[in-house]
């Protein structure tokens, strides 16, 4: 007899719709399993072999624990923003909405005929304003929050406004890289745009200058991700290092809580290491090089301050602040030769790459802080802005990159610890005894460390510190096809919207590329302002913005009062 696959499929497709066979409800009388899927990208070519591959797995897994008597959450949804549709749309004029709904018809139309029994009751699109106006919800609450080191939670700002009005910020334990101290009469005499402005160095979503990925000919700035051998993944553009205006999230006030919890989850031991290094934990110190003939001085951190009698000369990111500044009129050229030809590779490029070896003297030097002898500045790409403070002490004698620049362009090379020959490689071993350190002498590293600490501290040069590999996010992105940000701007300065006017939808403009002075598409559009008339934000969010919480919204994706409730999450999490 013929298998009628056809008609077979197509009557029972018809009937689980129909029947909304799949389609789940809170039943504390039965035992729960939320089975998630990766959501995806809607694109123009329909599903890839990816996608059933993985969904196929989670498809025969919720099946059986229907069978086993489980209440089965198994929910699916598009992640519909983002730079493929809004690059369509710059080529044909559609709007990225247009293109975008014709994808995920496509794309429903071939998950239903695989069959997969997923509950499309709860179907999430980020691009749709029910949802993304809970994205923007998310975005006022991280600018309206602050880390407090000493609970290690976000709060409310309030909290930190009335602490700055009683004390001023000597005693406050902040995720903040501002080293000002100021007492209550001051903060309490400032006008509201100064203590706005002094409040983005506290917020979890704040304004700063931070070296992006910007890619002229996309107009935008692109993720590390989006980026292959100086190119855009997207269309294959060269993409350049740059110094920008940015929305960033404060992930790094979390950087030791994510470490710590990672003793707390069901993760192989691999996948475990792969986040601590992406965290990065380092313990040493941080100190300040003072730059002869300028004001300014040279902060750099150190895992190994015990090799400070090693440093022969000073290593600063291309893209550091103080390169222009420093740099001698006879080094210029090859200076400003230099940022050009680097500011075209990755980081991810930049640090794997261990075997080229380039770099460019400024013609600057820094008074060594303890021998005061004149150390030369450099700049090398192996040394990243976003890394540290985008300076390192170089220490050829202790460590391999180090040697490898000193041995190329013929810079000294001191020994700092017994053992080892210079001639040939670097020696980092810390249970070695120290030799040419002065004060140093005949420690172990180890010790040495301390004492070296205890020394930078005395003189006031210095102090111990722990760094992390981890940064703030960027969350900038300059265009059109991505959730506004709920902010306008007053004086200069972001204010968020009330609660009450969200979704801030899209703004139809006649192009959707950037402006011709270089600002985001959003800028053509016509009274992009509030009522009261202040210009709004004309960035977008960046596509994961949206993508980082709907595995809460299918707990939940028809509350219009909430992101989701709380007796939801607590039924479903697991």
């Amino acid at each position: 007899m013929e298998y009628t696959f056809r008609e077979i499929e197509k009557k029972w497709r018809d009937y689980w719709k129909e029947n909304k066979t799949y389609k789940v409800k809170t039943d504390s009388s039965k035992p729960k399993c939320y089975v998630l899927d990766m959501f995806p990208y809607p694109s123009g070519a329909g599903l890839h072999v990816g996608h059933p591959l993985g969904y196929i797995a989670t498809d025969i897994y919720s099946r059986f624990k229907r069978l086993k008597g489980f209440n089965v959450l198994h929910p699916m949804g598009y992640d519909a923003y983002g730079l493929p549709a809004e690059q369509y749309a710059i080529q044909t004029g559609q709007h990225p909405a247009k293109t975008t709904d014709e994808n995920i018809k496509r794309y429903r139309e071939q998950l239903d005929n695989i069959g997969f029994s997923f509950d499309w009751s709860r179907e999430v699109r980020t691009c749709d304003p029910s949802y993304y106006k809970w994205t923007q919800w998310i975005f006022i609450q991280l600018f309206h929050s602050w880390y407090n080191n000493k609970t290690k939670k976000a709060e409310y700002i309030e909290t930190l406004i009335s602490e700055l009005a009683k004390n001023g910020n000597q005693n406050i334990e902040a995720a903040t890289e501002l080293e000002d101290i100021i007492d209550a009469n001051t903060w309490n005499a400032w006008n509201e745009k100064e203590q706005q402005s002094f409040l983005l160095n506290y917020r979890l979503a704040y304004l700063s200058e931070t070296t992006v990925n910007w890619c002229p000919e996309l107009g935008t700035v692109l993720a590390n991700e989006e980026v292959k051998d100086g190119l855009s993944e997207r269309g294959g553009h060269p993409v350049e290092k740059k110094l920008m205006k940015q929305w960033s999230l404060r992930i790094s006030a979390y950087a030791d809580r994510l470490l710590q919890d990672l003793d707390t989850i069901d993760w192989t031991d691999a996948l475990k290491e792969s986040q601590k290094n992406w965290i990065g934990k380092s313990v040493g110190a941080s100190l300040v090089f003072d730059i002869n003939q300028h004001d300014e001085n040279i902060e750099v951190f150190t895992t190994r301050p015990d090799t400070i009698f090693g440093v022969t000369f000073m290593v600063l990111a291309p893209e550091h602040e103080l390169v222009a500044k420093i740099t001698t009129t006879e080094q210029k050229q090859k200076v400003e030769s230099y940022i050009e030809k680097t500011k075209h590779r990755s980081e991810r490029e930049r640090m794997a790459d261990a075997k080229t070896v380039s770099g460019a003297f400024t013609g600057a030097y820094v008074m060594h802080p303890f021998t005061n002898e004149q150390v030369p500045v450099w700049i090398a790409d192996y040394v990243l802005a976003g890394y540290g403070t985008g300076a390192v002490m170089a220490v050829p004698g202790g460590d391999q990159r180090d040697w490898a620049f000193a041995k190329h362009f013929d810079l000294p090379i001191v020994a700092t610890v017994e053992g080892g020959d210079m001639n040939e490689a670097a020696n980092d071993d810390k249970e070695a005894v120290v030799i040419n350190s002065d004060f140093l002498n005949g420690m172990k590293a180890k010790d040495a460390i301390k004492a070296a600490i205890n020394k930078l501290e005395e003189k006031n040069i210095g102090k111990g510190a722990v760094n992390f590999r981890l940064r703030d996010a960027i969350f900038s992105r300059q265009r059109y096809w991505g959730e506004p940000f709920p902010i306008y701007y007053k004086d200069d300065i972001p204010y968020t919207l009330n609660e009450s006017e969200l979704p801030l939808e899209l703004p139809e403009v006649d192009k959707y590329l950037p402006t011709e002075t270089g600002d985001a598409p959003l800028a053509r559009a016509k009274n992009w302002k509030t009522k009261e008339g202040y210009l709004l934000e004309t960035d977008t969010m960046p596509g994961w913005a949206g993508s980082s919480w709907y595995y809460l919204r299918y707990m939940d994706p028809n509350n219009e009062t909430a992101m989701v409730s709380e007796e939801s999450v607590n039924y479903w999490k697991q």
